[in-house]
C-alpha cells in the first residue's frame, strides 16, 4: 500500500474512465494478485456440485461408500480450502482500495498546494469538500471490479464450459444469460451517471452555501438577510432532495435487478435441466451439478452487475476529481526583479495608488470591489498592476510572494501550537513574538490559554473565537514582516474597544513599512494616513478619513451604516 511519504504519481487527467485505469495500473500486481485469487475463489465455488454430482452418481447410485467418503472428503477439502482464499480475496482487495483511497488523497492534497492561494478563487469550498469527502470513497469502493468483477466474468466462463460436458442446450442458455442482463441493466448505468453527476453537482453548491451561511452569519444578523440566506438554503437543499430521490430511484432499479435477474434465471435453468432429466437425456447426478453451478452462478451475475453499478459511480466521482485535477496555477512569466527601494504599488483598473511607507485603507460600499484589488496588486488575478516602474506580471513570482503579502481574514489556521502557528518554521525570538502578539492586542488570548504560546491549537482554530483567531491571523502576518502588507478586513470581527487598540498600534508598527487594509470601520479608517473610496470598483475620492467624512456625502453614508452594522451584531 502507499506509503506516506511516497511519491503517488502522475494521475492520467484525460477523463473518469481514464483516471480509475491509472489507480489500477499503480499497483498492478497487487490488481493482478486480487483479480487471481478472486477468479480461483469463484471457480472453485463452481467445484462443490461437480463433487456432489459425483459423490451422488459414482457412491450413492452406484452403492459405493468408498468413492462417497472420497468425494466428500475432497468437497470437505475444496471448502477449507476456498474458505482460505475468501480471506486472502477479502484482504488483497481491501489493500487495493486503500491504495486507490490515499493515493488520491495524495495527488489532490499536492495539487491544492501547487494551487496555493489561488485555490479558493478557482473552485468553490462546497466543491472541495464534497469531493475530498464523498468522491474520494466512491472512487476507492468503484475498484472492485479489479477482483470480484474480474473474478465474475471467468466463473461465468468456467461454468458455462462444465454445462457443455452436461448439455449444449444448457450452456448456450448460460452464455446467452448475461448478454441479455447488460443488455437489461446497461442503460439503467446510464441513466445512473447522468442522475448522479446531477445529484454531486447540487451536493457541492448546497455545500457551498453552508460555509457562507456559518461563515457570514454575524454580517448577515446585523443586516437582517439571515432569512433570505436561509431561504435560498431551503430551495436548494429541496432541489437536492428532489434529485436524491431520483438516484435512489435508478439506484433501486439496478439494485433490484442484481438481485432479481439471478433468481430468474436459476429458475430458468433449472426448469430446463428438470425437463432434461426427466427424459433421460441427463443423470440425477447430473441435474444436482446443473442446479448448483447455476445456483453459484447467482452470485458472479450479481457481482457483476454491482460491479457495473460500482464502477459507473466510480467514473462520475472520478470526473470531478480529474476537472480539480485540470486547474492550473497562475503561470510565472515573470524574469525581472522587483524594486530595490520602497516604490509605489499602483492598480490603473480601479486607481488605487499604495504610497511606499504608509497606511492606506480601501473603503467601497461592496467589499468584493476592495477585494479584487487586493488580488490584482497582490498578483493573484492578471492585470496590468505594477510596482514603481516595473509591471507585476514580469516580477519573478518567488520574489513578490517574499516581499508581498495578501493577509486574508478567512485564512486557513493548521492545526499546531501557536507559536509554531503564527511563527511557521522560521526562528522567531520571544521578543518579536511578543510585539507581534502586543500590535494584534492578542496579549489576553495568549494569557488565556493553559500553556500560553505552546497551547496546541484545533485545525481552523475551532477553540478559539471568531475574534481571536482574527487576531491569531493578523499575528502571523505581522510576524511574516512583509515589505507590502495587504490585509483584507484585519478587524471585522472585533469589539470596537479591541478595533480602535489594533488600528492605533498596527499603524506605529508598521509606520515606514507599506500596509493596505481593506476596511469599512471609522476606527480603522481615521488611523490610515491615505483613504481611498471606492465606487463600483474605482476610485472616486483620496484624502484622509475627516476630509473625506466632511466632503463626500457617499462616503459619510458607508460607514454610517459601518456604524449601524457593527451596533447591530454587537
Amino acid at each position: 500500500m502507499i506509503d506516506a511519504y511516497e511519491d503517488p504519481g502522475e494521475p492520467d487527467c484525460r477523463g473518469g474512465g481514464r483516471y480509475l485505469w491509472w489507480l489500477v495500473r499503480r499497483q498492478a500486481t497487487r490488481s493482478v494478485v486480487g483479480a487471481l485469487i478472486s477468479s480461483v475463489w469463484m471457480v472453485l465455488l463452481a467445484a462443490t456440485p461437480y463433487l456432489m454430482s459425483r459423490a451422488v452418481d459414482d457412491g450413492l447410485t452406484a452403492g459405493d461408500y468408498g468413492a462417497l467418503v472420497g468425494w466428500t472428503g475432497a468437497l470437505f477439502s475444496v471448502g477449507a480450502f476456498n474458505a482460505w482464499l475468501s480471506i486472502m480475496r477479502h484482504r488483497t482487495m481491501t489493500r487495493v482500495r486503500m491504495d486507490a483511497n490515499f493515493r488520491t488523497v495524495k495527488v489532490l492534497m499536492g495539487h491544492a498546494v501547487r494551487l496555493g492561494a489561488a485555490l479558493p478563487r478557482r473552485i468553490g469550498a462546497g466543491e472541495v469538500v464534497t469531493i475530498g469527502v464523498g468522491d474520494v470513497q466512491t472512487i476507492s469502493q468503484s475498484l472492485t471490479v479489479v477482483g470480484p468483477g474480474f473474478g465474475a466474468v471467468v466463473a461465468y466462463l468456467v461454468i458455462a464450459g462444465l454445462l457443455v460436458s452436461v448439455s449444449v442446450p444448457i450452456a448456450v442458455v448460460v452464455l446467452l444469460g448475461m448478454p441479455l442482463v447488460g443488455v437489461l441493466v446497461g442503460p439503467l448505468l446510464g441513466r445512473l451517471q447522468g442522475t448522479e453527476t446531477e445529484y454531486r453537482e447540487r451536493q457541492g453548491v448546497l455545500t457551498a452555501r453552508i460555509a457562507d451561511l456559518a461563515g457570514g452569519l454575524r454580517v448577515l444578523n446585523g443586516l437582517g438577510g439571515k432569512g433570505l440566506v436561509a431561504d435560498a438554503f431551503h430551495r436548494d437543499s429541496q432541489r437536492l432532495r428532489a434529485q436524491g430521490y431520483r438516484v435512489g430511484a435508478v439506484t433501486s432499479w439496478v439494485q433490484a435487478l442484481g438481485v432479481g435477474l439471478p433468481t430468474l434465471f436459476l429458475a430458468v435453468v433449472t426448469w430446463l435441466a428438470a425437463r432434461l432429466a426427466a427424459q433421460g437425456d441427463i443423470t440425477v447426478g447430473e441435474l444436482v451439478s446443473v442446479y448448483g453451478y447455476v445456483a453459484v452462478l447467482v452470485g458472479p451475475v450479481a457481482f457483476f452487475i454491482e460491479c457495473g453499478y460500482q464502477v459507473s459511480r466510480g467514473v462520475v466521482a472520478a470526473r470531478r476529481i480529474v476537472r480539480f485535477l485540470r486547474l492550473e496555477p497562475m503561470p510565472d512569466t515573470g524574469t525581472r526583479d522587483a524594486p530595490a527601494e520602497p516604490a509605489v504599488l499602483y492598480d490603473p483598473e480601479s486607481g488605487v495608488r499604495v504610497l511606499p511607507g504608509r497606511l492606506t485603507a480601501l473603503a467601497g460600499a461592496l467589499p468584493a470591489d476592495a477585494v479584487a484589488v487586493v488580488d490584482r496588486l497582490g498578483r493573484y488575478t492578471p492585470s496590468s498592476a505594477s510596482w514603481g516602474e516595473v509591471p507585476l506580471s514580469e516580477i519573478a513570482l518567488p520574489q513578490l510572494r517574499q516581499r508581498v503579502l495578501v493577509a486574508d481574514h478567512e485564512a486557513d489556521l493548521f492545526a499546531d501550537t501557536l507559536r509554531q502557528l503564527v511563527a511557521g518554521h522560521t526562528d522567531r525570538g520571544e521578543a518579536t513574538i511578543a510585539e507581534a502578539v502586543r500590535t494584534a492586542v492578542a496579549e489576553d488570548i495568549v494569557r488565556g490559554l493553559p500553556d500560553g504560546l505552546d497551547t496546541p491549537i484545533d485545525a481552523q482554530g475551532r477553540n478559539l473565537s471568531g475574534g481571536q483567531r482574527q487576531r491569531v491571523r493578523l499575528v502571523r502576518a505581522l510576524l511574516a514582516d512583509p515589505d507590502i502588507l495587504l490585509a483584507i478586513e484585519p478587524t471585522s470581527a472585533l469589539d470596537a474597544h479591541t478595533e480602535a487598540r489594533v488600528a492605533e498600534r498596527l499603524h506605529a508598527t508598521r509606520r515606514g513599512r507599506t500596509t493596505l487594509v481593506t476596511t469599512t470601520s471609522p476606527l480603522v479608517l481615521d488611523r490610515a494616513d491615505t483613504v481611498h473610496y471606492l465606487v463600483e470598483g474605482k476610485v472616486t475620492a483620496t484624502g484622509t478619513h475627516q476630509e473625506l467624512m466632511h466632503t463626500e456625502q457617499g462616503y459619510r453614508a458607508l460607514v454610517a451604516r459601518a456604524e449601524d452594522a457593527e451596533e447591530l451584531a454587537q
